[in-house]
């Protein structure tokens, strides 16, 4: 068990943009030494590494143009987005074991390259478990979450404006956020009504960004992170999760569709935790796409079955007063998509004490992953 015995001492992130000239390997290392610095830990101290494994073979680059130190363990997460969380509790848990002592834990991603996405490749669209979906017009993510939207409008009474308080929320708090992608850009309920359909019900502002950048975290245990030169965060808990009968995104074989991931992982996250989801203070959830956010809020536990989309009323995931400030840096949809690590790092800072929307008090905070995928999840406290 974790319990606060390993804590993240550093993180660091590039610039966000789009079609950005930096390689993948580039901006893996520019994170990774902009956390080591953060931290103050030299790379040749760095023995453990945890990756995507969109990031193929990269732990030879990386710790050869890093200038790390022998590297004693190291290893990767799959599907995408269900793997942020995941691979920094493979390198705390790492920690824990005796495997290493100086863990980083990354995301680099050159997002706007349409080369990047798997369901843009032609020749890829009838591969594995695709095809189960794309025969039948289910294309892309956004059409599978589409369809998971629908049902979940139908059974529980879910409507757009429900879907609109979530991509509002975030869109205010990137407003306030200098870094986030769309830091300039105001958004009105009007807006988002008349915004031009994806995949309906899900229209242009419920999708995340595509976003090129590259964060990373260094993580050392609780005594070592005292000695350091930021206030530790400590890894209270994690899990991960990928239920019985699992399809990816669309959920085919499951006798409830809307039973995704989110509840298997909660089940092992609050049985490890000395907390329940009534003392988390602020959220970062994974938000590729907006009903992803109610579904998530009752896998983890913050509300009833069905009453997600009703969570969202009223303000409830907006700084400072809502019951649960939620992705206070703007999220995948309005900060910068990459794959859900930048949630991480936001949960740091709200630990730290240091976002542009700092809730009062926060000591705890809730971190997800990718809802729809095998996924995972993370209780950060400081």
């Amino acid at each position: 068990m974790l319990k606060d015995r390993v804590a993240i001492a550093g993180i660091g992130q590039t610039p966000f943009g789009k079609g950005l000239p930096d390689s993948e390997l580039s901006l893996a290392c520019q994170a990774i030494s902009l956390a080591l610095d953060d931290a103050g830990v030299a790379p040749v101290e760095v023995d453990g590494l945890a990756s995507f494994t969109m990031e193929p073979n990269r732990e030879i680059d990386v710790a050869r143009n890093l200038g790390l130190g022998d590297i004693t363990f190291f290893s990767q997460v799959g599907y995408g987005g269900g793997a942020g969380c995941g691979v920094v509790l493979q390198a705390a848990m790492a920690i824990a074991t005796g495997q290493c002592d100086v863990a980083v834990a990354w995301r680099a991603r050159k997002r706007a390259s349409k080369a990047s996405r798997p369901w843009a490749q032609v020749s890829r669209r009838l591969a594995d478990h695709w095809q189960w979906s794309r025969p039948f017009g289910l294309l892309r993510p956004v059409d599978e979450v589409a369809m998971l939207t629908r049902r979940y409008m139908h059974d529980f009474g879910a409507t757009r404006d429900h879907l609109a308080n979530v991509a509002l929320a975030f869109r205010r708090h990137a407003n306030r956020n200098p870094l986030a992608t769309m830091h300039d850009k105001t958004m009105t309920r009007d807006d988002y009504m008349a915004a031009r359909w994806i995949s309906e019900p899900l229209c242009l502002f419920d999708n995340c960004l595509e976003t090129d950048g590259g964060l990373a975290v260094v993580l050392v245990s609780a005594e070592r992170a005292a000695d350091l030169a930021q206030k530790p965060v400590y890894v209270h808990a994690g899990a991960q999760g990928l239920p019985r009968q699992h399809q990816t995104m669309i959920n085919y074989f499951n006798d409830d569709p809307l039973l995704g991931p989110s509840w298997t992982a909660a089940s092992r996250l609050w049985r490890d935790a000395d907390f329940t989801p009534a003392d988390v203070k602020v959220a970062q959830i994974y938000d590729a796409f907006s009903p992803l956010v109610p579904l998530s809020l009752e896998g983890y536990g913050f509300c009833e079955r069905g009453e997600g989309a009703a969570f969202t009323e009223n303000g409830a995931l907006e700084w400072p007063d809502g019951r649960l400030p939620t992705n206070t840096a703007g999220g995948g949809m309005s900060e910068a998509y990459v794959h859900g690590f930048n949630l991480v790092l936001e949960g740091v800072r709200q630990m730290r004490g240091t976002s542009t929307s700092q809730v009062g008090g926060a000591d705890t905070c809730i971190v997800t992953s990718g809802e729809g995928v095998p996924t995972s999840a993370l209780l950060l406290r400081s």
